[in-house]
């Protein structure tokens, strides 16, 4: 990064050896670059995901945006796949999309994938349940509208995703889910693409066709796309949902996707915030030079270092203190040690405040206002024809 760079501006990693090629990404995927002025038309000031570069790309933008503006209905869909206890990267994603809520009166649909999970980890059940518990709290954590949010939990739901799933299935064709996801390893991994599409669609089933936006990382667009070519069947009554792309929030271990595998260092909602300064001390990839002299002489690299990368993209709100740290560190003014400390401070009172919101105790009591209704389910399922009522008892509350 030159000298003269904006700090605060995006990090583009094609340029460094911080990540794969985002830009190549959009050409195979097709998705187009945000622009500056559709980065003006959200609400002031932009998150800074988006005023940063972090969300960099998109499908439907405009037609989200236009909506927004208009004051008519849009939605958020984001999951999470519960092999793991949540971690940054989750709340980084669920965050932004409570943003989304709060600046563009967006309904939030979180579908929790418990069933592939546990046809693609080789997790027992019980283990798959077990997480899915602890990341339900997680996400009630985040502080959602309950009016405007619900989750969506593939096996306790089963009565609205697995109809869903079923006549969205007859539309996806072997060699459509063989290009996308490869060889699915299992029958029940080979259905699921028709379950991702229900989520993705399952905010216009529930309210009617309107603009439905996807928050993921860009490697995650595939299942976008799946969604988008089957709500172009005509028998369905949905619109292609759009999506907003992100580049990879980075592991603690340097370049690449975080990760909830057990083997790769991670912070988790749930540390406690006095051990992160350790963890981040230990793990996370410094820019820093090999010595302190050469340091002092030549300076880091913000780009590249993690305790850096982590404030650029969420922990640090100020943009003029992003851009000191940035100044500061390429300089060789601020050091590796001290930048990793103040990475830490921030990260744990983020999650002080995360955890202290973390209900505990009654789950089912706390999820209550978050599930799809009667009525909810009833027009979810009227939407791809099989009527109201079909359920003969609809799990959740009523309307």
């Amino acid at each position: 990064m030159p000298d003269d760079a904006d700090p605060t501006a995006p990090i583009d990693p094609t340029e460094t050896d911080a990540g794969p090629d985002y830009r190549r990404l959009l050409e195979r995927f097709g998705a187009d670059p945000l622009t500056d002025d559709q980065l003006a038309r959200f609400p002031s000031p932009p998150h800074p995901l988006l005023r940063r570069g972090v969300y960099y790309a998109g499908r439907d933008v405009d037609r989200l945006l236009a909506a927004a503006e208009r004051g008519d209905p849009v939605s958020v869909v984001t999951g999470v796949g519960p092999s793991g206890p949540m971690h940054l990267g989750h709340a980084v994603t669920f965050y932004f999309a409570k943003w989304l809520q709060s600046e563009l009166g967006a309904h939030v649909y979180v579908p929790l994938s418990d069933d592939e999970k546990y046809l693609t980890r080789g997790q027992d059940l019980r283990e798959t349940r077990r997480h899915t518990r602890e990341n339900l709290r997680d996400l009630l954590a985040v502080g959602f509208d309950p009016e405007r949010t619900r989750f969506v939990v593939d096996t306790a739901d089963a009565d609205v995703v697995y109809p869903l799933a079923t006549a969205l299935a007859k539309d996806l064709t072997p060699a459509t889910v063989e290009a996308v996801y490869g060889d699915p390893g299992n029958v029940g991994a080979g259905f699921y693409p028709a379950v991702q599409a229900a989520h993705l669609l399952l905010p216009q089933f529930v309210r009617g066709p309107h603009a439905t936006t996807v928050p993921v990382a860009v490697d995650q667009d595939p299942h976008v796309r799946v969604a988008r070519d089957v709500a172009a069947k005509e028998r369905f009554p949905a619109e292609k949902p759009g999506a907003l792309l992100a580049t990879f929030l980075p592991g603690l271990a340097g370049p690449g996707k975080m990760s909830s595998s057990e083997d790769v260092p991670r912070i988790e909602l749930t540390d406690d915030p006095e051990a992160v300064r350790a963890t981040v001390r230990e793990h996370a990839y410094s820019g820093g030079r090999e010595s302190l002299d050469a340091h002092r002489e030549h300076g880091g690299d913000p780009a590249v270092d993690v305790a850096f990368r982590y404030l650029h993209a969420f922990f640090e709100a100020d943009d003029a203190t992003v851009a000191r740290l940035a100044r500061e560190y390429r300089s060789g003014e601020l050091l590796t040690g001290e930048l990793k400390g103040y990475a830490a401070d921030r990260i744990g009172e983020f999650l002080a405040a995360h955890q202290e919101r973390r209900p505990e105790g009654d789950l089912l009591t706390a999820l209550e206002p978050y599930r799809l209704t009667g009525a909810e389910r009833e027009r979810a399922l009227g939407a791809v024809g099989l009527g109201p009522g079909v359920a003969d008892a609809p799990a959740g509350r009523e309307e």
